[in-house]
């Protein structure tokens, strides 16, 4: 476990979150982020709702794209991975793959240390986890 970092992303605001992870995956480290649905998204939320559910209405046929993801772990690998050089080829796609999100915390990292990206509560904020419920109504 030397090159791994295991983030705890309980209260930590999203942009920040994937910024940190990002460029720590493209030095070389494996990321493990636990705890995805309680990561925050500053900003109102309705204003946070309305833009997620333009996004879900904007997919294509049922064959093509683009796809948005409704499970809070992979919405949170999805904002890091447009924070990365091309994750399709080269060093981008090398950083994506050594970076892991879970909701809970996984038996195996349960007694590891952990980073925690806590910073102020916004004033205005939503969490990742409330996601799955609006796209359920």
């Amino acid at each position: 476990m030397e090159n791994k970092k295991i983030i705890n992303g309980e209260n930590a605001v999203l942009g920040r979150l994937a910024s940190y992870t990002a460029k720590e995956a493209l030095k070389g480290e494996e990321i493990i982020i636990v705890n995805c649905e309680k990561v925050l998204i500053s900003g109102n939320k309705e204003k946070i709702k309305e833009g997620f559910l333009a996004k879900r209405r904007r997919v294509g046929t049922t064959q093509k794209g683009p796809k948005y993801k409704m499970i809070n772990e992979r919405i949170v690998k999805n904002v890091i991975r447009g924070m990365l050089p091309n994750y399709r080829t080269g060093r981008g796609r090398d950083a994506f793959k050594r970076i892991k999100c879970y909701n809970q915390i996984p038996k195996e990292y349960e007694n590891a240390e952990m980073i925690k990206l806590e910073v102020k509560k916004p004033i205005k904020y939503a969490y990742v986890g409330e996601f799955g419920k609006w796209m359920i109504k």
